[in-house]
């Protein structure tokens, strides 16, 4: 059986990922036995931005969430994703 290396501390995500691009992920796992592992709980990471919008656009973009009855910042999240996901569908 081979020796396991130990996996180190990261400071954040882009060190990790650093780190797993030029490391075999073998050294550090035991592949031959399953793992069972629930991430039902796991949210993406976010960042905050700041847009500047027009008062009639949050205004329209508010009443629409508010007939959805979701959040303005959620329904602006969801038609992003939507229009992100057709742009790049067009260009494949």
């Amino acid at each position: 059986m081979k020796k396991l290396k130990k996996i180190p501390f990261f400071k954040n995500e882009d060190e990790e990922r650093d780190f797993w691009d030029k490391h075999d992920t073998t050294d550090y796992f035991d592949t031959s036995k399953p793992v069972n592992i629930d991430l039902s709980e796991l949210r993406p990471s976010t960042k905050s931005v700041t847009i500047r919008l027009s008062e009639s656009l949050l205004s329209s973009l508010k009443n629409l969430a508010h007939k959805r009855d979701v959040p303005y910042q959620s329904l602006m999240k969801i038609f992003l994703a939507e229009k992100i996901r057709e742009e790049t569908q067009a260009l494949q």
